[in-house]
């Protein structure tokens, strides 16, 4: 008997030494999202794009989204109030400590993503009446192409990018719209 777990430990100590440094090397799967929207949802929730889609009134800043320094307000049309416009700061390139694309200001209050979960947050970007008057089509080439946009992966200073790789971003996004654009089912 004491034979028998002997050889039963010996073979089993081999398999280990052998499977477990192969199954190491493989490359681990990725789990494909659970639904069409939430690579999306999870970019437009992150710092970089909730700090400029506030319903607020003043922008937010820095991954904990804190109120924007010097008491910076919306403004008329979402670029500042006088002599604090945001153009003042935020140049079309980032430029030392100062984050910087074209047309920089604050995102419409109809477009703004704060608090809201998935389901909300999917069909706000898909009312026309909330989201710039676009269709999908043209959402899906803001969403791609605007620098602005882009900016949120390359934020410069010690902002982290948005948690999602740019163009995993766009591919997921494009899967969204062909899709037909599916909004998850609202959580109770």
């Amino acid at each position: 008997m004491r034979n028998a777990l002997r050889v039963a430990a010996a073979l089993t100590a081999l398999m280990l030494a052998v499977l477990v440094p192969r199954l190491a090397a493989q490359p681990a799967e990725t789990a494909a999202p659970a639904h069409p929207f939430d690579i999306v949802r999870t970019v437009l929730q992150s710092p970089r794009c909730l700090n400029c889609h506030v319903s607020g009134d003043f922008p937010r800043q820095g991954d904990e989204r804190r109120p924007h320094d010097f008491g910076v307000r919306r403004g008329e049309g979402g670029h500042g109030v006088a002599a604090m416009r945001c153009a003042t700061c935020h140049t079309d390139r980032n430029n030392g400590a100062f984050p910087g694309a074209p047309h920089w200001g604050l995102a419409p209050r109809s477009q703004s993503w704060e608090g809201l979960d998935a389901a909300s947050l999917c069909q706000t970007l898909k009312d026309r009446r909330l989201n710039g008057r676009r269709s999908i089509e043209q959402l899906l080439t803001h969403m791609s192409d605007d620098p602005l946009v882009a900016w949120a992966w390359a934020p410069g200073g010690s902002r982290a990018p948005v948690p999602v790789a740019r163009d995993e971003f766009v591919k997921g996004i494009q899967a969204w719209a062909e899709a037909g654009a599916p909004c998850p089912e609202r959580r109770p």
